[in-house]
């Protein structure tokens, strides 16, 4: 009953954010055409006001937005000229939910086994080379890495080109430069569950009974240890999903990184809402898979 409460609630919700979003982007100074390189004349500025319905009541306005919505049209955007909200997002989302799915499971790939290794070998050498790693990727932005991995692996040694994304080689350096950051949080969260995990009780009984540390470690610590990476996990995939405009920006890769910062700066009403609703649906869902694989993995959690 619980995820199917969820679910209902799902479309209030959707509501709920889309309305704060199409109310809260209009309080803000400005509009979507004072930013053009000639200043439109009054003439000229009305018509397009008129064109768009911006000359009407902002609740009059909403209702217009909301039956499109019920429909699926995100409406039309008011800088990318013939272009509606759900042609930019059906263009740019798959390349950047693909750099995010990869990056996701470049941060997951190495964060989890660093994170368990680094708690498991606790006062060991090679403990100090893994915090050492986390600490520089939680500590180092992208911004950083991304022009250090060009200079050294795309001009230096000619490993890899340098930006675009038209081969599986161009997704290698941006992938690495997304990922990095949250690799280094995850194995800070990993590392965390295990040493959490490894005095209680049940791992010292397990041993008690004959089972090699690493068999107690795997069969009975790790489910619990990786709960914390577990939770993080839903928001962490909803960001990555949804682009990284300086990553993007970085590589010149054509995802929807950008359009989330330019459609804010422009004022592009339908396009920002737009974005904002699809950020949301994709943090709602994920976190509603984050409940369940939490119970999976937890039997002592029970959703009422």
């Amino acid at each position: 009953m619980y995820f199917v409460k969820r679910l209902i609630a799902l479309p209030p919700l959707l509501l709920l954010i889309s309305l704060l979003a199409f109310m809260l982007v209009r309080v803000a100074p400005g509009g979507p055409f004072d930013r053009e390189r000639k200043p439109a004349t009054p003439e000229i500025e009305r018509a397009l006001r008129a064109k768009y319905h911006l000359d009407e009541s902002v609740w009059k306005q909403y209702l217009r937005y909301l039956g499109g919505l019920v429909q699926g049209d995100l409406g039309p955007s008011l800088k990318q000229r013939n272009h509606s909200v759900n042609d930019i997002i059906a263009q740019a989302l798959p390349v950047s939910a693909t750099l995010g799915l990869a990056s996701f499971c470049f941060a997951v790939g190495v964060g989890v086994p660093l994170g368990f290794y680094t708690a498991v070998r606790r006062g060991h050498w090679t403990e100090m080379i893994g915090t050492f790693y986390t600490l520089l990727a939680v500590c180092v932005p992208a911004l950083v890495v991304g022009p250090l991995l060009v200079i050294v692996f795309a001009v230096k040694l000619g490993w890899f080109p340098v930006a675009l994304w038209t081969s599986p080689l161009h997704m290698v350096l941006p992938v690495i430069t997304l990922g990095f950051y949250f690799s280094g949080k995850i194995a800070r969260l990993m590392r965390e569950g295990m040493l959490n995990v490894l005095p209680a009780e049940f791992m010292v009984t397990a041993r008690a009974k004959g089972l090699s540390d690493f068999k107690a470690w795997w069969r009975h610590g790790f489910r619990l240890a990786i709960l914390p990476v577990v939770s993080y996990a839903g928001p962490m995939l909803a960001d990555l999903l949804t682009g990284s405009f300086v990553v993007e920006a970085l590589f010149q890769i054509p995802g929807i990184g950008s359009f989330i910062v330019n459609s804010a700066l422009n004022r592009d009403y339908p396009l920002i809402t737009g974005l904002v609703l699809l950020y949301a649906f994709l943090l709602i869902v994920l976190n509603l898979i984050v409940d369940a694989l939490y119970a999976w993995l937890d039997p002592r959690v029970r959703y009422e």
